[in-house]
Order: structure tokens, then C-alpha cells, then sequence
């Protein structure tokens, strides 16, 4: 098979796991529609926003006669929800939850009501959000080149594996350097800017992020050192491919950082953490 159309078949493949992968994780927003009246209402629950500021839910629900409210508390907490109203503005109803700490979250349900019906947009469960502080543009530009290109050199190195007369050494090495700069380095400056945490996997939390790129990095050094002297090692490449294709496969940001607010019921303590 050409360089060309493995390095197309390789991009095809890395394009779909990103893909699947944000649209699987805990962090996408909600999107749905539902139908209350006989008018349709079109919605697109956050489960992520920064810390500096409210967050803005706004659902599309055309008819005047559609009036809508939320309810939420702190997650995962004791408290008693709070009941807040949603506005009009044109067509659109729009509510606001409070800002929290970077790592908070909030637990919360949008209603939307007409004529003595109801609707919950999410369903029996709520929605969880959590927040987190600003991540300068620049690192996460370069996190998603980075990880980009780790994955689709991980994609194309398997596929060179997969011929009997190649070796894939190099291509491995290039492999192993992407995923430690953008799951070992950017990454975990990226959790320090959006959570105040350079790394909470292995041995220090069970962050799944962190513990996937952790064990695919593995995968690869040991890759590496099977092919030590030159050697081909095609069956451990293929092998650590495998394994990293199943790392990504895995929904972003799974059992991340989260508030202890047991932790900032001190007022002034949690002042102190809003900076």
C-alpha cells in the first residue's frame, strides 16, 4: 500500500477517535429536542464552563405560552435545590447558574412548562457541570496539535507495523516523543491552569486522563525497548497501537478533579480560592 493512502487511512482514523471521544465525554454539552404543546424546543445543556463567570443556559422555545425554570445544587452535596426562573428574550428562555471554584460542580435540571404540563429536558437525571479556571489559548492550541499528532503518528505506525518488510522503529520513536509532550507535559499544564493540579493519576488520584496516557505511554516505551538494537518489534508496536487506540477510545475527562466543598464552607476560605 502507498505512504500516501496509509497516511490518509491514518488521519481518517485519528479524526474518528477524536471525535468519538468529545462527543462521549463527560465535559460535551447535552443537545436534544423536546416537544411541549405541540412546539418544539430546541436545548443545549453546558456540562463545563469557567469559573470567572455565571453560566448562561439558553434553550430555544419559540411559543410565548412556554415559560421554563431550573433547578440545581452544589454537586455532590446535601444541600436543598435552589429554584430559579428562566426569562424570555425573544425566542429564546435563558437562566443562569452560579459560578464556582475551579473543580466544582453543579447538579441541575432545566424545566419547561406550559398550560399546567411540564417537560425536564435531561430526562430523570440531572446534568452535571463542572468548572473550571481559564486555560491560556496558547496551551490549548498546542495541546491539540501535540495530541493530535501523537495519535495519528500512533495510527500510522501501526499500519507500517502491519507490513511484513518494514520496520516501524522510527516511526515509533516519533510516536513515543508526541505522547509524552502532549499527554506528559502539556497536559499537565493544562490541569494546572483549569484545576490547580499538575497531575492527580497514578499513584496521587484515580483521574482517568491521566492514568490512560500514563499506561499508553508505557505501551510504547516498552515497544521501544523490544526493538532496541534496530530490531523491527512489529508485534509490540502493533500491540502498544492496540492499546493507545483503546486509551482514546475512552470518554476525555472521566473521574477528573473534583471540589470537596467540605473543604470550603469556610468563608473566607473560599474567598481566598476565588483569587
Amino acid at each position: 500500500m502507498k505512504k500516501a493512502m496509509l497516511w490518509t487511512l491514518a488521519v481518517l482514523i485519528t479524526l474518528f477517535v477524536l471525535v468519538y471521544q468529545r462527543v462521549t465525554g463527560p465535559t460535551y454539552p447535552m443537545r436534544g429536542k423536546a416537544v411541549l404543546s405541540g412546539t418544539e424546543i430546541g436545548f443545549r445543556l453546558l456540562r463545563t464552563h469557567e469559573s470567572t463567570q455565571d453560566c448562561e443556559i439558553r434553550i430555544t422555545a419559540p411559543s410565548s405560552g412556554l415559560e421554563g425554570y431550573m433547578e440545581y445544587k452544589r454537586y455532590p452535596t446535601q444541600d436543598a435545590l435552589t429554584k430559579v426562573s428562566m426569562t424570555r428574550q425573544g425566542d429564546d428562555l435563558v437562566g443562569h447558574l452560579p459560578k464556582q471554584l475551579s473543580s466544582g460542580k453543579l447538579q441541575y435540571k432545566v424545566f419547561v412548562t406550559s398550560q399546567g404540563k411540564e417537560v425536564s429536558l435531561s430526562g430523570e437525571d440531572p446534568i452535571i457541570i463542572r468548572y473550571k479556571d481559564p486555560v491560556p489559548t496558547w496551551l490549548l492550541i498546542s495541546h491539540i496539535i501535540v495530541i493530535f499528532i501523537a495519535l495519528l503518528l500512533t495510527m500510522r505506525t501501526g499500519l507500517e507495523a502491519l507490513k511484513s518488510k518494514a520496520n516501524p522503529r522510527k516511526l515509533a520513536i516519533l510516536t513515543t516523543i508526541f505522547l509524552f509532550l502532549g499527554g506528559m507535559i502539556l497536559g499537565p499544564l493544562m490541569q494546572l491552569y483549569a484545576f490547580g493540579a499538575l497531575w492527580t493519576g497514578f499513584p496521587f488520584g484515580i483521574d482517568l486522563t491521566d492514568n490512560k496516557t500514563l499506561v499508553a505511554l508505557i505501551g510504547w516505551i516498552i515497544a521501544l525497548i523490544a526493538g532496541r538494537g534496530g530490531k523491527p518489534a512489529r508485534g509490540w508496536i502493533l500491540g502498544a497501537t492496540v492499546l493507545t487506540l483503546i486509551v482514546f477510545l475512552i470518554p476525555h475527562s472521566v473521574l477528573g478533579s473534583e471540589l470537596d466543598y467540605s473543604e470550603v464552607e469556610n468563608p473566607q476560605q473560599t474567598i481566598a480560592q476565588l483569587r
